[in-house]
C-alpha cells in the first residue's frame, strides 16, 4: 500500500501541477464554462490512476437525481479531496463554498478564482455567514447552483462533525432545492495522509428537497437525516 500511494503521489502531484498552472493561464482569456477544464481533467486523472496504482474504483449512484433546468444547493459530507473534484464534475457550473486561504496557493488558488467559488474567512464567522446568503443568492439567480460541505472540513471516517445551517438558511431564503449527497471516499483517500487503500468509493446522490414553505431548521433536519443514514449505509 505504502509504495504503490508513493507512486501515486509521484505521478499525481506534477500533473495536478501543470494542470493548475494552464487553468490560471488561461482562465480570464476562456468563457467560464470552460475553466471547469481544471477540476474535470484533476478528476479524471487521479481516478485513472487510483484505478491502476491503487486499485481504487468509483461509483456514482443516483444520477438521475442531477437536475437539468433548475440551480440547487448540492450539500455532501466531506472525508476526501477525491468528492471536491468529482461533484464539480457531475454539476457545470457550480459555485463552491471554501475558506479564503486556499486562495492564496500560487496557481492552485488563482485556477481556483476563475471558477467563482464563495471564499470565506473561518476566523470570522458573523462575515462568512453574511457573505453566503449575499453571494450564494446572487449566484443562484445568475443560473449556478452551489457546493456546501457543511462540516466546514474533511473528517476522518466514522466521524461525524455537526453540519452547520448556512445551505439550510440560504435554501429557505431563496427557495431553491437541495441536492443531498453521500459518500465513502474518506475510506480510500482519506484526508491528511499520502496513503491509498483499495477499494471502491462510492457516492450516493438522493432525490430533490424542495424547500418552499419550510423554515430553516426543517431543512436542515431533512438534508442532515438523509445523508447521515446514507453514510451509514455506505
Amino acid at each position: 500500500m505504502r509504495f504503490r500511494s508513493i507512486l501515486f503521489s509521484l505521478i499525481y502531484f506534477p500533473t495536478l501541477a501543470v494542470i493548475f498552472i494552464a487553468g490560471s493561464l488561461a482562465g480570464i482569456f476562456i468563457p467560464y464554462k470552460w475553466r471547469f477544464f481544471v477540476p474535470i481533467c484533476v478528476f479524471n486523472i487521479a481516478s485513472f490512476l487510483l484505478r491502476v496504482i491503487c486499485g481504487v474504483k468509483y461509483r456514482i449512484e443516483g444520477r438521475e437525481n442531477l437536475p437539468k433546468d433548475r440551480t440547487f444547493i448540492a450539500v455532501s459530507n466531506h472525508q476526501s479531496t477525491w468528492e471536491t473534484y468529482a461533484i464539480q464534475t457531475l454539476i457545470v457550473p457550480i459555485c463552491t463554498l471554501l475558506k479564503r486561504q486556499l486562495l492564496w496557493i500560487p496557481f492552485v488558488g488563482w485556477s481556483i478564482g476563475f471558477l467563482r467559488p464563495i471564499a470565506i474567512e473561518r476566523s470570522n464567522p458573523i462575515a462568512a455567514s453574511r457573505k453566503v446568503l449575499k453571494v450564494g443568492a446572487e449566484r443562484l439567480k445568475n443560473g449556478v447552483s452551489l457546493l456546501i460541505f457543511p462540516e466546514g472540513t474533511r473528517m476522518p471516517v466514522g466521524e461525524i462533525k455537526e453540519f452547520k445551517k448556512s445551505a439550510a438558511v440560504l435554501a429557505a431564503k431563496t427557495g431553491v432545492p437541495i441536492l443531498p449527497i453521500a459518500h465513502n471516499a474518506g475510506g480510500c483517500w482519506a484526508a491528511r495522509t499520502y496513503l491509498k487503500r483499495s477499494g471502491e468509493i462510492v457516492m450516493r446522490i438522493g432525490a430533490l428537497i424542495e424547500t418552499r414553505g419550510k423554515s430553516a431548521d426543517q431543512i436542515h433536519d431533512e438534508y442532515t437525516a438523509w445523508i447521515r443514514k446514507a453514510m451509514s449505509e455506505l
